[in-house]
C-alpha cells in the first residue's frame, strides 16, 4: 500500500531533510542550511523545488557529482566586484556565501557584482534575494540552467530555464518585492512534479522529443520546455546564459549537465548575484516612504475583471508561506513515497511522515 497524501508540519520536513542530507554525506551545518531552503521553497507553493528534489540531489552526491565539503574560493577583482569559485559545492551553500560577499561589499561601496562558477543547482532563486532584503539590500540573481528549451527557432534544447529572481525591501508599511520566475511558460521543476505525480499539463507548455506537442509530463520532461512570450523567453534565457554562464566563466552554450540525465561529470552552473544598497540615491527614510507611496498607489489601481486584489510580487507567496507555517505543507503520496524509500537506503525513521 502506497503513502498517502499528508500535510505535515514544517519542523518535521526540516528534520527529516537534514537527516536524510547529512546521511547523504553533507556536514550538518549545511545540511540543515540546505533543508530549510527546501522547507522554504514548499512553505511557499514551490513544491517541484522543495523537498522533493532530495533523492535526485543524493543520487547527484552518490556519484561524486557533487562536492560535499567544498573549498570555496573568493576572489576580490575590484572593491565592487568578486568571483567566488563553489568547487563544484551544493549551489545553496555557494550562492549564500557569494550573496554573504556581495552584502559586505555593498556595505561598503554602495553595490556588489559577485559571480559565481563551478556552482550546482541552487534551488529557489527566491532564497538569495530574500537574503539580501534581510540585510536590508536590494538584489538581481541570474543563473544558467542545463538546457531545457530552445533559441528562438530551434527545435533542440539548447537554454536553460534559467529563473530571474528580484528583491527590493518594503517601506515602513509595505512588503518586500520578491519576483522568481523561469523563462519558461511554466517552472520546468514544475513539469517534473507532475510527472512524478503522473498527473497531466495544460497543452502549450512543452514539446516531446521528437518535437510534438505533449500534455504528458513525463514525455515533456524529457522533451523541450517553451519559452514564455515566444522569442522574448527565448532571448531573456539566452541573456542569463551569457551573463551567468559565459561571463562568469562557468559551463554555457549547452554545457551545463542536466540534473536528472547527464552522470558524466560536474554541471559547472554559473550564477551572477547584482546587491545594491537602497539609500544610494535618496535617505533610507525617504526610500522607504517611497515604497509605501507605491504600494498605497498599486492596491488601490481599478482592478480588472475577476479580480479581488492587485498584490506586489511575492506577496501572494508569502501569504501562502504564512498559513503553511500554521497548518503544515501538504505533499503528495508520490513525493512522500521517494523520500520513503530515501530513508530506508539510509536507516533513517520517520513513521510520523511515511506510515
Amino acid at each position: 500500500m502506497g503513502v498517502k497524501d499528508k500535510v505535515i508540519k514544517k519542523e518535521q520536513l526540516v528534520d527529516m531533510a537534514s537527516k536524510m542530507l547529512e546521511a547523504g554525506g553533507l556536514s550538518q551545518a549545511d545540511a540543515l542550511t540546505i533543508a530549510e531552503d527546501l522547507v522554504a521553497a514548499d512553505l511557499r507553493g514551490l513544491t517541484s523545488h522543495g523537498v522533493s528534489r532530495i533523492p535526485m540531489y543524493l543520487n547527484r552526491i552518490s556519484k561524486k557529482l557533487v562536492n560535499t565539503q567544498p573549498d570555496i574560493k573568493v576572489e576580490k577583482v575590484t572593491p565592487a566586484a568578486a568571483i567566488v569559485d563553489g568547487d563544484d559545492g551544493m549551489g545553496f551553500i555557494v550562492s549564500h556565501k557569494a550573496i554573504e560577499e556581495g552584502i559586505q561589499m555593498a556595505q561598503n561601496m554602495g553595490i556588489a557584482l559577485v559571480g559565481v562558477r563551478h556552482s550546482t543547482h541552487f534551488g529557489m532563486a527566491a532564497l538569495y534575494v530574500k537574503q539580501a532584503i534581510e540585510a536590508g539590500c536590494i538584489c538581481i540573481a541570474f543563473t544558467n540552467s542545463s538546457p531545457a528549451l530552445p533559441a528562438w527557432g530551434g527545435r533542440t534544447t539548447f537554454l536553460g530555464a534559467a529563473p530571474l529572481a528580484t528583491g527590493i525591501p518594503g517601506g515602513h508599511h509595505s512588503p518586500d518585492y520578491v519576483l522568481d520566475m523561469a523563462m519558461t511558460v511554466i517552472a520546468r521543476g514544475k513539469i517534473r512534479v507532475a510527472a512524478t505525480n503522473g498527473e497531466p499539463i495544460p497543452e502549450g507548455l512543452a514539446l516531446d522529443k521528437d518535437g510534438a506537442p505533449t500534455t504528458d509530463a513525463k514525455k515533456a520532461f524529457e522533451g523541450v520546455c517553451l519559452p514564455f512570450g515566444g522569442a522574448k523567453g527565448s532571448a531573456l534565457a539566452m541573456m542569463m546564459d551569457l551573463m551567468a554562464g559565459m561571463f562568469t566563466g562557468a559551463n554555457f552554450g549547452g554545457d551545463v549537465k542536466s540534473l536528472y540525465f547527464d552522470h558524466s561529470e560536474p554541471q559547472n552552473v554559473g550564477h551572477l548575484f547584482f546587491v545594491i544598497k537602497p539609500d544610494l540615491f535618496v535617505s533610507m527614510d525617504e526610500y522607504k516612504n517611497r515604497m509605501d507611496t507605491f504600494y498605497s498607489r498599486l492596491k488601490n489601481l481599478p482592478r480588472a475583471q475577476g479580480f479581488d486584489e492587485i498584490m506586489m510580487p511575492g506577496e501572494p507567496e508569502e501569504r501562502v508561506a504564512k498559513e503553511r507555517s500554521e497548518k503544515g505543507i501538504p505533499l503528495s503520496g508520490e513525493i512522500l513515497s521517494n523520500l520513503s524509500e530515501v530513508a530506508q537506503q539510509y536507516h533513517l525513521e520517520f513513521p510520523e511522515l511515511f506510515n
